[in-house]
């Protein structure tokens, strides 16, 4: 009882918007499409040139816009919901995601495995990020409190002439 009064931080949670996070990531998603879709442009041999960038490969830069929308608008949606920002919340982005790309190949079972492939890698990857982040939160409180007042070698001293 006295921990949870000491740090009221932890239970803190903090609201997302879905739809400007939604907005974001899949400008940035539609980035990476982009950039995809140009190397699969240029390693392919075909008459279309460069405008074979949005006519043959283009249908890339959707995918990556849209799946880049799906899981940031779902892992903020889940994230409201339950009011927690854990590495559930990237296992269901990372779920909605993969099955959005699975979907593109027509297959129902590409879809389920694709969700589920994706859904892990989005919540180990998630969890690994928060254990390092509290990691480092606590190895600097240990610091503080070790060191209540700046090292001897830090401190000046005036010198003198």
């Amino acid at each position: 009882m006295a921990d949870a009064q000491s740090r009221p931080e932890e239970n803190f949670f903090e609201p997302k918007s879905p739809i400007p996070n939604a907005t974001t990531v899949a400008y940035q998603a539609a980035a990476v499409g982009a950039l995809v879709s140009v190397l699969q442009n240029a390693l392919s041999s075909h008459k279309a040139g460069a405008l074979g960038v949005l006519t043959r490969t283009g249908g890339t830069i959707g995918m990556f816009t849209a799946m880049g929308a799906v899981f940031a608008f779902t892992e903020a949606t889940m994230a409201n919901e339950r009011q927690k920002d854990d590495a559930f919340n990237g296992v269901v982005g990372g779920c909605a995601a993969g099955f959005l790309a699975g979907i593109r190949t027509r297959s129902l079972p590409m879809a389920l495995g694709s969700c589920a492939v994706a859904g892990a890698a989005m919540g180990t990857f998630d969890y690994a990020g928060q254990v390092a982040g509290e990691r480092r939160q606590v190895r600097e409180e240990k610091e503080i409190r070790f060191f209540k007042t700046p090292p001897i070698s830090l401190q000046r001293t005036p010198t003198s002439e």
